[in-house]
């Protein structure tokens, strides 16, 4: 059977903190530069990406799921657009426990090259949503010792997403994020996870940076705010290889 071309690719990991949100930030920024007609949509009940990017909004992704059309809720950002996440997506928690596949219904026609889903950080019914939506995943993953832990959880999960709910969904890749090439702690976990999982793991490394971490403060991209930092050079690299294993599925 081929597989299903990958365009909505969700970013996801049950374990906070590991860069999922800057991540889903300046990917869309740098795929935004190669040419690609972006969506990147919060959601996060936390509306991370939302206010990373400066945007205030009383209208989102909740208001999708009711119905609402898509064109009149986006908002433009650094060249792709965003569909923010607003305080009524906590309620959406609850009503899209028995409806795994709204999302999905209602990003049916949403006409975009490529469409980014920032997943909250645990296996919630949003989580569940942004998973059987997608046909590509993309794993952050710290550089900690419990990184293997909670890889190997998350694909657990994607085998059942794939099995019940979503048979095109695959992983798309695993991306080592907070890197520290100066510690051995930061080098054995990379080590690690190429050993065990191979291919599967980005070529490309985001550093730890001053920049990328202080970027969200003022509202902006990476490539809006350092342009020519470690970490806007990481997800420029990031953004081409994505893009390559994109057209090879």
């Amino acid at each position: 059977m081929l597989r299903a071309k990958v365009r909505r690719i969700a970013l996801a990991n049950q374990k906070g903190g590991v860069g999922k949100t800057t991540t889903a930030i300046n990917l869309a920024a740098y795929l935004a530069r190669l040419g690609k007609r972006v969506l990147l949509v919060d959601l996060d009940p936390q509306g991370n990406a939302t206010s990373g990017l400066g945007v205030r909004a009383e209208r989102g992704v909740y208001h999708l799921l009711q119905g609402e059309s898509l064109e009149g809720l986006v908002h433009p950002v650094d060249g792709f657009h965003l569909l923010p996440a607003t305080p009524d997506l906590v309620g959406a928690t609850v009503e899209l426990a028995g409806a795994p596949t709204a999302l999905r219904e209602a990003l049916r026609d949403e006409g975009y090259d490529l469409v980014l889903l920032d997943a909250p950080p645990s296996l919630s019914p949003l989580t569940l949503n942004a998973l059987a939506a997608a046909e590509g995943v993309v794993v952050p993953v710290q550089a900690e010792y419990y990184a293997l832990e909670g890889v190997a959880g998350l694909l657990a999960t994607l085998e059942e997403v794939r099995a019940g709910l979503n048979p095109r969904l695959r992983l798309l890749g695993i991306l080592v994020t907070m890197y520290d090439g100066r510690t051995l702690l930061a080098q054995q976990v990379e080590a690690q996870l190429r050993a065990h999982f191979g291919e599967k793991v980005f070529w490309t490394v985001i550093p730890r940076n001053v920049r990328l971490a202080e970027a969200p403060s003022f509202g902006k991209t990476i490539a809006q705010h350092a342009p020519t930092s470690p970490g806007a050079h990481a997800y420029r690299r990031l953004a081409e290889e994505v893009m390559a294993r994109v057209q090879e599925a």
